[in-house]
């Protein structure tokens, strides 16, 4: 069985792949907003990855936190693996302002907005490039 995604994630805007994980983009105009999923069948929690898995997981979360904060003008992350709805171990990237519609509240279920076709294709062009910029530092890991 190889690896897929639920349906929840695959509905979600590709941007590249990591060593471990696939990251996708959620279209929310008022938050720059990542997922991260570990490409490794039946994995619905931590538990289903082995230690050197984890590690790879907080590299990758770490490399991710560096691209989003290096794009985007926020005074907060939120890194958060939720998966009461999505049973598929996932996380959750989202930078947050002061003053943005759910601040300082969760973001979850609340206000959205989609981005312009042509907005989007660009941020998502600008994730992935400076994916593989920073995929070159060796604090990450082997991509």
């Amino acid at each position: 069985m190889a690896f897929e995604l639920v349906a929840g994630l695959a509905a979600k805007e590709y941007v590249t792949d990591l060593k471990l994980c696939r990251v996708l983009f959620e279209d929310n105009k008022y938050y720059p907003w990542i997922f991260l999923v570990p490409k490794k069948e039946n994995t619905k929690n931590m538990t289903n990855l082995n230690m050197e898995e984890r590690f790879q997981l907080m590299r990758e979360i770490a490399l991710a936190e560096s691209v989003m904060f290096k794009l985007f003008s926020c005074d907060q992350d939120n890194v958060a693996m939720i998966g009461n709805m999505t049973p598929q171990l996932h996380v959750h990237i989202v930078c947050r302002k002061q003053g943005d519609p759910e601040w300082p509240d969760t973001v979850w279920n609340r206000t959205t907005g989609k981005y312009a076709p042509e907005v989007k294709a660009e941020i998502i062009a600008k994730i992935r490039a400076e994916f593989e910029t920073q995929k070159q530092n060796p604090q990450y890991g082997q991509f």
